[in-house]
């Protein structure tokens, strides 16, 4: 009889049995294929427009969303930085969660009346409209929120959030802006380097590389000048980070797959 398992906590348990399935769900050629299939018919219709986090369009797979959540409460980052903001409902969700982790820090310490308001999401963009802004900062969440509109990959950018992020000590970065191998690679090298052991940096778009052609049409990026080729070559280079492939086994439909990409020194 195998006795493998009979000393562990239920919890234990069911997380080795999750892992193990998603494992092979992940490796099961028929399903992965139906999925990429169903993710090439889906953004015809613009599927991932349709959702929203706190009243802001967040254009996101709800897997990805969910991916999200997991990883910022796993790794109760103080300092989020995020390249692309369109409509802020990622920045909003980032807020959220950091608010959460606020609230947790004080349940653990037993004292609700001295909540400390000190985790932050910077989000940058070369081009927030006015009408995201004012959402934004009229948003309950808005004293989470800087944002700073300007190219990411300005130097004089990311001097201004390197500065600001001296000030914390555990720090999660996702990119989402531009997605050409050109910028997502600098990006990289860049956001990258503030990351914090075992925290991440989280690739958005890397789906170009399995989606049809048309679905780059009249963009600046397409398969092989994507986020996936910036991966592949920032990782020849920069040893200090892993792909996470766990979250991709559990996730199978995402915007991100490969883009989940964990410090590991």
């Amino acid at each position: 009889m195998n006795n493998i398992g009979f000393n562990l906590d239920p919890i234990t348990l069911f997380e080795n049995e999750c892992a193990e399935e998603s494992y092979k769900q992940a490796r099961d050629k028929s399903f992965v294929k139906l999925s990429d299939d169903w993710l090439n018919k889906s953004w015809r219709h613009k599927y991932t427009y349709h959702f929203k986090w706190m009243d802001r369009p967040i254009i996101q797979m709800p897997q990805d969303i969910l991916a999200l959540q997991e990883i910022i409460w796993k790794v109760k980052p103080d300092l989020i930085i995020e390249t692309g903001i369109a409509h802020g409902g990622s920045i909003c969700l980032s807020a959220s969660l950091l608010a959460l982790l606020e609230m947790e820090d004080n349940y653990i310490k037993n004292d609700f009346n001295k909540i400390k308001n000190n985790r932050k999401v910077v989000g940058i963009d070369v081009d927030i409209r006015k009408h995201n802004k004012e959402k934004l900062n009229n948003h309950f969440l808005s004293e989470k929120i800087v944002m700073i509109e300007a190219s990411s990959v300005d130097l004089e950018t990311f001097e201004k959030v390197k500065k600001i992020s001296q000030d914390y000590s555990n720090i999660l970065v996702i990119l989402d802006s531009n997605h050409t191998d050109e910028h997502v690679l600098k990006e990289l090298n860049l956001y990258g380097s503030l990351v914090s052991q075992n925290s991440y940096c989280i690739v958005f778009d890397t789906i170009i590389e399995k989606m049809d052609d048309d679905f780059s049409k009249d963009r600046p990026w397409s398969k092989r000048n994507s986020p996936k080729s910036a991966i592949e070559k920032f990782l020849k280079t920069n040893e200090t980070f892993e792909i996470d492939n766990t979250v991709d086994d559990r996730l199978i439909l995402s915007m991100a797959p490969g883009g989940f990409l964990k410090k590991i020194n």
